[in-house]
């Protein structure tokens, strides 16, 4: 193979896809579309990647979808398959964010919470991706992780480190 797979996408499961879209939307800043409206909802978080310099790259961002856990779609089969509900315990997967230079983890923690998220962690300094990061569960059941920039000499004052 000379060139790899490429991860262009993440769907996150929901009971309720217009009011995922809309949470994801009011805790981000994203563009959530309806495709179509209550069935499957894409998250679109706009503008590119940043070059070194700070202007923006070719390369838009990956968009993140919310599905319909009663009836995933695509699937080949109109009426969908099993199961129908949304993981409740145990590991699923985790969605990691980085948090822009223009906004904070306080402000999403504290948006998401008003709107039904459970505070995960806080304040939390990963030494081995130089990161700092805190985490929510969003009102269904999924694990989303931010993740803050350090710099070159990071001092996290009262984090936990690992």
């Amino acid at each position: 193979m000379t060139y790899p797979n490429t991860l262009i996408f993440v769907d996150l499961a929901s009971d309720d896809t217009a009011a995922a879209g809309k949470f994801y939307a009011e805790v981000f800043g994203w563009t959530n579309e309806g495709r179509p409206e209550g069935m499957y909802h894409r998250l679109v978080p706009g503008e590119n990647f940043l070059n070194k310099d700070g202007s923006q790259s070719q390369i838009g961002n990956l968009h993140l979808g919310i599905f319909d856990a009663k009836n995933a779609r695509p699937h080949p089969l109109a009426e969908g398959v099993e199961p129908r509900e949304l993981v409740s315990s145990g590991r699923k997967a985790r969605i990691w964010i980085l948090v822009s230079d223009d906004d904070s983890h306080e402000r999403i923690l504290k948006a998401a919470e008003e709107r039904g998220a459970t505070i995960l962690w806080r304040d939390h300094y990963w030494k081995e991706f130089n990161g700092f990061n805190h985490a929510f569960e969003d009102p269904w059941g999924n694990e989303i992780l931010l993740w803050v920039k350090t710099g070159d000499q990071p001092v996290p004052p009262e984090y936990t480190r690992e």
